[in-house]
């Protein structure tokens, strides 16, 4: 409240002496209208000297109908705390991520689609004016690196359709004519021309010959060098601490990358014009090698690898370190045994940060360049998703917990040390005046038996007013993967469903990651059968615990969550209502319709081969069994998932007489991204429960909200 506000209420009190002042609201219940107050915080960036801090926010709106993001940028004394509030570097008008410093800290780099065009490369002084449009090239613009003098930028490109290449030239042809190009007729698409092994992948559809390769731009002379090329697809571009190579990951097998997931690390010139004749291969597993980083001195790369192909996502990611000219790779977590993402050097390259995915929570970690012990600059029950290191040794992170939704904290040089750890600083607070008004509940991370002896382990989220002794409906949430888990974040489907006086248990059974290998391996080619024991186990404890009533249980999840619920469903009977999101029902009908050909076959051979198999692992063949009421969701383009497997489900069930629905959402990929549609799906969610699991008389199917106006592109 500002001064002259409050000096002006003193006033009217002291007129109106029987004036009462008005109280904080207390805190609430969770709402689904609540989804759009919170804020997504992410892709924090430390300044080179540590002093200033840019960041992304995510804001959906349910009036427009769209998601935006703006960059900010906050300056921060030596120990994190803030200087001065934020700054919004860029606008609401159009979304602009993926800011980047220039060496020098003078500059930020960032990405938008301005002006409904292609994604491309602007730059901003940091004291503020226009932004200035670097690139112009006819396709968008997937990411850039600074080179380390500041003078070029690494692009990751793939390579222009047809279609983009006639638009650059109808541009260029509309500005020097001054003709707007309003009133043309939209041309026909053409149709695909497919010849790849794998030709499908989530969000981009078909796939054709058209390669993702790294360029060179040059600040001074606008100019643009491919160094890569071939029928391959590059990435993970990071130069060379001189400005002379380019490390990068790309599988480059042959006959065809397609078939296997040899992806490898190899460094080309940043002065190559050759498009990738001749490059220096550094790893030489036959798995996938990611994150290539380089030592200050230029000397090794260290990368992420899996050593048994085989065993694809089921196959731990560990820490490896080779020489930079080629030579013995290292691995440097084999004991430690956590998938490892994100690696990066320390300032003096005496050792290697990382983050490890690890007993249902995700740490910042560190090791000695000649391995060792594995320290936790930043560790606990929490979750780093995402950081950033200065040259100083400083660290910015980008931390979710259960209670909380990401912010960026800050890790002083000397806290980093692994003598010295301590607890990070928090930078932002977006979401406080959200979290102010709200009553979260109590979630407990908790260890039980399954059938078989296994300790399994899981987050428990007790109902609002939850009284011991007293049993609540309870819902069980199996999650996506199968190789990921449920981890220490704030998860909003959970706060709201525990706000509607469920008990909810999200368990990480066999197939989860941070449990070693041999765990995450356990469900492979046996899908729905431990996982299923160590769901149901879960279940089995929070009713010995006194919590869940056996008589209102419900089950629901997402992708393999969704895999898992209709696993369950046929085999039990104990649920009163069941939500399946992308999920699987007959597997051979997503053979050549989903993207997993490749995992398909490495997993569980090809199934004109191998029928037995597939069919077992089908939650098809079980649906007779099936009684439970089920309501079946998906994306209408989703090409990871497809709605196929919930159309087959559901045409099954009606042809049964059971009790069953199916919404399909048109546009969305396997991730939802249209407000209007995630509020729908939250709706759904409660109203099925509430109907079936509760017994409340509110029907289980809500009414359809009048549509929102088609969203034009941003």
């Amino acid at each position: 409240m500002k001064p002259a506000a409050r000096n002006c209420l003193c006033a009217a009190i002291s007129l109106l002496p029987s004036v009462i002042l008005a109280q904080p609201s207390a805190p609430r219940p969770v709402t689904i209208d609540d989804y759009f107050q919170f804020r997504e915080v992410h892709d924090p960036q430390l300044g080179p000297d540590a002093k200033w801090l840019a960041y992304a926010v995510t804001s959906a709106s349910l009036k427009d109908d769209t998601s935006k993001q703006r960059i900010w940028m906050v300056q921060i004394n030596a120990a994190g705390m803030p200087l001065a509030d934020p700054i919004a570097l860029t606008s609401e008008d159009a979304s602009s991520t993926h800011p980047r410093w220039s060496p020098d800290g003078k500059f930020m780099a960032f990405l938008s689609g301005r002006n409904d065009g292609k994604t491309q490369i602007w730059l901003l002084n940091r004291l503020g004016g226009e932004a200035e449009k670097l690139t112009d090239s006819a396709q968008d613009v997937d990411d850039f690196f600074w080179s380390p003098d500041g003078r070029r930028l690494a692009l990751l490109l793939r390579d222009p359709s047809a279609e983009e290449l006639e638009d650059a030239k109808e541009k260029d042809k509309e500005k020097d004519d001054g003709d707007s190009g309003k009133g043309k007729k939209k041309k026909a698409d053409r149709p695909w021309v497919i010849d790849r092994l794998q030709f499908k992948e989530d969000i981009h559809g078909y796939l054709d010959r058209r390669r993702m390769h790294i360029y060179v731009f040059d600040l001074s002379s606008k100019s643009l060098t491919q160094i890569t090329g071939g029928d391959f697809d590059d990435s993970e571009p990071a130069w060379s601490p001189d400005g002379k190579f380019i490390a990068f990951s790309s599988n480059r097998s042959a006959p065809d990358p397609d078939a296997n997931y040899n992806v490898d690390i190899w460094v080309a010139s940043a002065d190559s014009t050759d498009k990738g004749a001749h490059l220096t291969k550094i790893s030489s597993s036959l798995g996938e090698d990611h994150a290539p980083t380089w030592s200050p001195d230029g000397k090794f790369i260290a990368f992420t690898t899996q050593l048994d192909p085989k065993l694809f996502q089921y196959a731990t990611k560990h820490l490896a370190i080779a020489p930079a000219s080629g030579g013995d790779v290292k691995v440097l977590t084999a004991s430690f045994d956590r998938m490892v993402t994100f690696p990066h050097f320390s300032p003096d390259g005496n050792s290697i940060y990382f983050i490890a995915d690890d007993d249902g929570a995700q740490n910042l970690c560190r090791i000695s360049t000649s391995g060792g012990e594995v320290t936790r600059p930043i560790g606990g029950r929490l979750m780093v998703n995402d950081y950033s290191l200065a040259k100083s040794g400083e660290i910015a992170a980008q931390i979710s917990k259960l209670d909380r939704p990401n912010e960026i904290y800050f890790l002083p040089a000397s806290a980093a040390a692994p003598a010295t750890p301590s607890d990070p600083v928090r930078i932002t607070h977006v979401n406080d005046g959200i979290l102010a008004k709200l009553r979260l509940p109590t979630v407990e991370y908790v260890h039980f038996k399954s059938k078989d002896g296994t300790q399994v382990s899981g987050y428990l989220y007790k109902p609002l007013d939850f009284v011991p002794g007293k049993r609540v409906p309870t819902l069980l949430r199996p999650h996506g993967g199968p190789v990921w888990a449920w981890y220490a974040e704030f998860n909003f489907d959970e706060q709201l469903f525990a706000a509607n006086g469920y008990a909810v248990l999200l368990p990480n059974p066999r197939g989860s990651s941070g449990y070693g290998e041999k765990y995450c391996k356990a469900i492979f080619a046996d899908w729905g059968n431990k996982d299923f024991q160590d769901d149901m186990a879960f279940v089995d404890y929070a009713v010995e615990q006194g919590i869940a009533d056996p008589d209102k249980l419900g089950v629901g999840g997402w992708s393999y969550g969704g895999i898992s619920t209709d696993f369950i469903v046929g085999q039990t009977q104990r649920f009163k209502a069941a939500i399946s999101g992308a999920g699987e029902a007959l597997n051979v009908s997503n053979y050549g319709h989903d993207q997993y050909q490749r995992d398909y076959e490495t997993e569980l051979g090809r199934p004109w081969e191998n029928q037995a198999l597939w069919d077992k692992l089908s939650p098809f063949y079980k649906v007779k069994n099936i009684t439970t009421p089920a309501l079946f969701m998906g994306g209408e383009a989703d090409s990871n998932v497809p709605i196929v497997g919930g159309e087959q489900l559901y045409q099954a069930l009606k042809s049964l007489g059971r009790t069953t629905e199916l919404i399909v959402y048109p546009g969305e990929f396997h991730e939802f991204t249209t407000p209007s549609h995630i509020e729908d799906r939250l709706r759904r969610y409660l109203a099925w429960y509430g109907h079936y699991v509760k017994g409340e008389a509110v029907p289980a199917t809500p009414p359809l909200e009048p549509a929102k106006p088609a969203k034009s592109a941003s």
